[in-house]
């Protein structure tokens, strides 16, 4: 029956539709574990903590094959622990870069305050995947992966990474999005793209939106719906003509950025619609400088 919940120690996995497996880790990020006939596919890692390979076992007994939708460290756990994954090529030093790679950088994210981590344990770096070298096969836009009686479609949307992807089942009608375009879109990061950058990689998405109904993303575990791409390229309109609430806040990476409009406490624009953007303004236009990551992030472990 679906809706029914599977759980270790570390992970909590419940069935959204029949053959897929919605996995939630230690710091509320999520995976999707999808079926086919011949072979699984699990779309994204989560951060490493925990043996997520061990538990997928219990899941399928199905050869499975993992698919990044971006080299973030919350999305890239199990790529260490398999060895081996499908990722776009402009993400691999991404993946690999200390701040995503480290294992001290992953326990930090596993371990981190956040409302979204609802299946909590104490956890260790003995729980920690290690990081090891990972056969990365590449991934590109039109792409597509077969389990069989399943197929997912590959496709690009550059933005919060410049190799974001996005995974199409059009026998479902959804969308395995990732970070690619959620509530809360970061740009503004190292590694992401310029806004005007994003606007092309979501008009591109757009030019799908007759497949699919809603977005299983990676993080917040209700679906969401496809409109939110419309707010989300009325965003970055808003953000390029610099007619947006540019309200000030601080990424991940300890650096002034913006949001798009005032925020409600999840992040929903306070003046309505689904899609928020923080952003760097000295990242708005094609060809911006990609720059590295602060010293003191270096630094910190």
């Amino acid at each position: 029956m679906l809706g029914k919940m599977v759980q270790n120690r570390f992970f909590e996995a419940v069935e959204v539709r029949k053959g897929i497996w919605q996995i939630l880790g230690q710091g509320g990020e999520l995976c999707y574990l999808a079926e086919g006939s011949e072979r699984a596919v699990l779309v994204d890692g989560l951060t490493g903590a925990g043996s997520l390979k061990a538990f997928v076992q219990e899941l399928t007994k199905l050869p499975v094959v993992v698919v990044l939708t971006h080299g973030h460290l919350d999305h890239t756990g199990a790529a260490f622990e398999y060895g081996s994954c499908g990722i776009h090529p402009d993400d691999i030093p991404l993946m690999y870069h200390p701040f995503h790679s480290e294992e001290s950088q992953r326990l930090w994210f596993a371990t981190m305050d956040t409302p979204l981590a609802t299946h909590r344990t104490e956890v260790t770096m003995d729980d920690i995947v290690r990081t090891v070298p990972v056969v990365t096969n590449p991934l590109y836009d039109g792409d597509v992966i077969s389990l069989g009686d399943r197929e997912l479609e590959v496709i690009h949307v550059p933005g919060h990474t410049y190799g974001t992807l996005v995974f199409l089942d059009r026998k479902e009608r959804i969308l395995f999005s990732g970070d690619a375009c959620n509530i809360n879109t970061l740009l503004g990061l190292y590694g992401s793209t310029s806004a005007e950058e994003y606007l092309d990689g979501l008009q591109h998405l757009k030019a799908y939106e007759s497949a699919y109904d809603v977005m299983y993303g990676g993080h917040g575990r209700e679906t969401v719906d496809r409109s939110i791409v419309d707010d989300a390229i009325a965003m970055c309109g808003r953000i390029l003509a610099g007619t947006d609430d540019a309200e000030p806040a601080v990424s991940m990476d300890g650096e002034q950025v913006f949001y798009g409009a005032r925020h409600l406490p999840d992040y929903r624009p306070a003046c309505g619609g689904l899609a928020n953007i923080q952003y760097r303004r000295d990242q708005l236009v094609r060809g911006s400088t990609v720059r590295p990551l602060p010293e003191w992030i270096l630094k910190k472990n």
